[in-house]
């Protein structure tokens, strides 16, 4: 699974792109099935889609995050809020240098509140920022791929994250996911106590209803919601993407079967 981007500056250059799509994710425990780079990856997978499908400029991802909730299990790395502003606000700030004054964030992590805050702040003189995907679109892609759970009770490593892997990177989907589901409750002091409160294996959600399909169609409303933050920047008349996801299109990988979701 190769999701990096691989333009030249020539390429840019000759394509002129007004908006830079960012992916951030994070380095975090998603229990035993799944690895720690999962939101890094489905940020990838979706900002790959949208550069599939619209003329922007695919950034690397910002692959280590806010995950201190996520802090007691081996293997998570975090960095502060402060940190990870400034990050952001220093690419944006490298952008508008080399001519491209719009950036949207895809965020892989529920955790990074912070990235709100960014957009807020950038977007004072006039809107040059747009944080991807908002609840709406979530529910959106939710709805359209015909899931399950519900946000509150999927929220980390079920039915979404399981099916957008399933669909776009089996590789990455070890088995056990089928028998993994686990019911966190209200988690009302998730921000006090962290995740070791409300779960021993580090799940949340409903694995075992994960399949390809509903990742494939989590992945296509997405793609195709995004064509309302470009508006929301100014950018009109861009077209809604049409055609097979771009891994089909390419034939570089080939998605496993369906086997039976995102925070």
């Amino acid at each position: 699974m190769n999701l990096l981007p691989t333009s030249t500056s020539t390429d840019i250059e000759e394509q002129q792109p007004s908006v830079a799509v960012l992916p951030v994710g994070s380095f975090e425990q998603h229990g035993r099935y799944l690895p720690l780079i999962t939101d890094t990856a489905i940020a990838c997978i979706i900002a790959r889609e949208i550069a599939d499908a619209y003329p922007v400029h695919l950034l690397p991802p910002v692959t280590v995050s806010c995950s201190h909730e996520h802090g007691s299990w081996p293997g998570t790395v975090s960095i502060s809020a402060k940190t990870l502003f400034a990050v952001i606000e220093d690419i944006r700030a490298s952008l508008a240098r080399s001519g491209i004054n719009k950036l949207v964030t895809v965020n892989g992590h529920g955790g990074n509140y912070v990235l709100s805050n960014v957009v807020q702040e950038a977007n004072v003189d006039g809107p040059c920022m747009s944080l991807f995907p908002l609840s709406s679109d979530w529910e959106r892609a939710r709805q359209h791929g015909e899931l399950v759970s519900d946000r509150h009770g999927d929220m980390h490593a079920g039915e979404v994250e399981t099916s957008l892997l399933l669909h776009a990177a089996p590789e990455l989907v070890r088995p056990g996911y089928e028998s993994a589901d686990h019911d966190g409750g209200p988690r009302r002091f998730l921000l006090s106590l962290g995740m070791s409160a409300y779960t021993e294996s580090g799940v949340i959600g409903y694995p075992s209803y994960g399949t390809a399909g509903k990742g494939k169609a989590i992945l296509t409303s997405l793609t195709e919601s995004f064509a309302v933050h470009l508006e929301a920047l100014g950018e009109e008349g861009w077209p809604e993407p049409s055609g097979p996801p771009s891994y089909i299109r390419s034939g570089v990988r080939k998605p496993q079967g369906e086997i039976g979701q995102k925070r």
